[in-house]
């Protein structure tokens, strides 16, 4: 077989499809393997390099054939779906996947490492827990409210309520019942977040450049740490416009023969990172309203033409753009005279 200098790859479960070119472009593997073959298969092949896509278990394939002293790169699907010719297979993704690492302007995936890989894995449990917390405390308030048992917003207000409804006699045996079977499911789900959150504290305080980004206002711990983790190579955004845009805090843009057409924002990238900053950016906007804190004539001037919701996105992509500052050069952040309030020193 010919020196192969490029392979893409599409990964499966079970089964994986190779396609190689050599150095005059020419495809010279064409080859399907099985999960078991793959191993013996890149030890024996010449070290050369290959492309992935950026999906479930890709980084673990990435670490192992890099083992081998394979070049490994990881391409997002979407920027490879374009390369794809006709049809929906195997071969066609790997020879897609093969002519869009060839690309000058390609954009690639920087791989996890094992460590970067379970700390994401504690966020994702924490994310898990959260969202079912919500959804069983909603289902107690609609469950409550149809025994005429009401509570204020806010989590604090559930395990009150619960009280009210296991210990109210007037209300069914059942639904007394069924509510401490809740109240008891409620605790744990607590307990486990209180849990997680502990280890995720854990991790935050352990991490230098999480410590320097929880500094900022508006960002927080659990900001920081989602920062740190999700941006293992925050030096491949050549701006912090450009890790905005990746975060999907910027307008989408569809501009034609000289005319700028800006519309909403593009919610790309990642849910949980767009979502805590710009949840950090509204508890920025509340203090200002709520007048604990002073704005900045920037943000002062932001809420007077805009809505606090659109603003907060605006001071989300501010934030964003100030934390690659942070992570690229490793500067701490700059607080201004403590005669300034802490809220304009993040605008």
């Amino acid at each position: 077989m010919e020196k192969v200098i490029r392979i893409g790859m599409d990964t499966s479960k079970h089964v994986f499809q190779l396609h190689g070119v050599n150095a005059a472009e020419e495809p010279v593997l064409r080859k399907k393997l099985r999960r078991r073959e793959m191993v013996g298969f890149f030890e024996r092949l010449p070290a050369t390099t290959i492309a992935l896509e950026a999906c479930g278990g890709a980084h673990h394939w990435a670490r192992l054939l890099s083992t081998f002293g394979h070049e490994v790169k990881l391409i997002p699907p979407q920027y490879a779906k374009p390369y794809v010719k006709r049809g929906k297979n195997d071969a066609a993704d790997a020879e897609a996947l093969c002519e869009a690492m060839s690309r000058p302007t390609m954009r690639f995936v920087p791989m996890k490492t094992a460590d970067e890989q379970a700390a994401l894995m504690l966020v994702g449990m924490r994310e898990r827990l959260v969202r079912n917390r919500t959804q069983l405390a909603n289902s107690i308030r609609g469950y409550a409210a149809e025994f005429g048992l009401v509570a204020a917003k806010g989590m604090s207000n559930i395990a009150p309520l619960l009280e009210r409804a296991t210990t109210d006699e007037t209300l069914p045996a059942l639904a007394r019942e069924l509510f401490a079977q809740q109240a008891k499911e409620y605790a744990q789900l607590q307990e486990r977040v209180a849990e997680i959150e502990a280890k995720l504290m854990g991790w935050h305080r352990s991490d230098t450049r999480s410590r320097r980004l929880a500094k900022v206002p508006g960002i927080g711990p659990i900001g920081a740490a989602l920062l740190v983790m999700k941006t293992p190579a925050p030096e491949l955004f050549r701006s912090g416009r450009d890790f905005a845009a990746w975060i999907g805090l910027t307008p989408k843009d569809h501009s034609t023969a000289g005319k700028t057409r800006l519309g909403v924002i593009t919610r790309a990238g990642d849910e949980a990172l767009r979502s805590v900053l710009i949840v950090g950016a509204t508890a920025v906007i509340q203090h200002v309203r709520c007048g604990r804190s002073v704005a900045s004539p920037w943000l002062a001037g932001l809420l007077k033409r805009k809505s606090p919701k659109q603003a907060a996105v605006a001071l989300a992509n501010k934030i964003a753009r100030i934390a690659w500052k942070l992570m690229v050069s490793g500067e701490h952040y700059k607080a201004m005279h403590a005669s300034q309030p802490a809220a304009a020193q993040a605008v």
